[in-house]
């Protein structure tokens, strides 16, 4: 096989799940699980891929399974979770809950990690993402339930916990050991600050 038409081989099998997806939302459309809903969806994937045309999406080529399925099973758990504590929210006249806008600096330089995480934070009851910055790799959140500094600084480590989570279920191995080096450094920066004295207090 040559280079070139090798070239092309991966490239329809890492754009191929966009294709599936495509497909299945086609069918999810109309409704139904007929060979008639596949076959149009197929028509009606390739009619947008060619002619609207859109940059290339690169893939890690990498899935791990198990943290696939820890992502899934711990979102469901948040999605369960934040439509509780909003209800709570909604429901305690003692006081408001109180809101915020919340930047967030994210870890990893990708932008379908950044998607992802983007969505999985707006899908969570009780946030919702309001801007993006690509080029800061930030992404800023209306938050409810926000009252302290503390209250904000907790939101932003949960949204930099599902961008671990996502990273390690679908980022490249690069992403992922770069990531690992950024928490460490972050746990041995905390670890360093809470023994050090600050403004002249004792020592944590």
């Amino acid at each position: 096989m040559s280079p070139s038409r090798r070239s092309q081989v991966g490239f329809f099998l890492q754009q191929l799940p966009f294709f599936v997806v495509l497909v299945a939302l086609w069918m999810l459309v109309l409704g139904q699980v007929a060979w008639l809903a596949f076959v149009t969806g197929i028509l009606a994937a390739v009619f947008d891929t060619r002619v609207f045309r859109l940059p290339p999406v690169d893939l890690s080529g990498r899935l791990n399974l198990w943290y696939g399925l820890v992502f899934v099973v711990t979102f469901f758990a948040a999605v369960v979770r934040g439509s509780l504590v909003v209800a709570w929210q909604v429901l305690d006249f003692r006081r408001p809950p109180g809101a915020a806008i919340i930047a967030v600096p994210l870890r990893v330089d990708d932008d379908v990690i950044m998607a992802h995480t983007a969505v999985t934070a707006s899908l969570i009851p009780g946030s919702l993402i309001v801007d993006v910055d690509r080029e800061g790799r930030t992404l800023f959140l209306h938050t409810i339930g926000v009252r302290s500094d503390a209250d904000a600084e907790h939101q932003r480590r949960v949204v930099l916990g599902w961008e671990a989570r996502i990273t390690r279920a679908v980022g490249s191995r690069a992403q992922l050991a770069d990531l690992r080096r950024q928490i460490a450094d972050a746990d041995d920066h905390a670890h360093h600050a809470a023994e050090t004295p600050r403004d002249g207090r004792t020592p944590i």
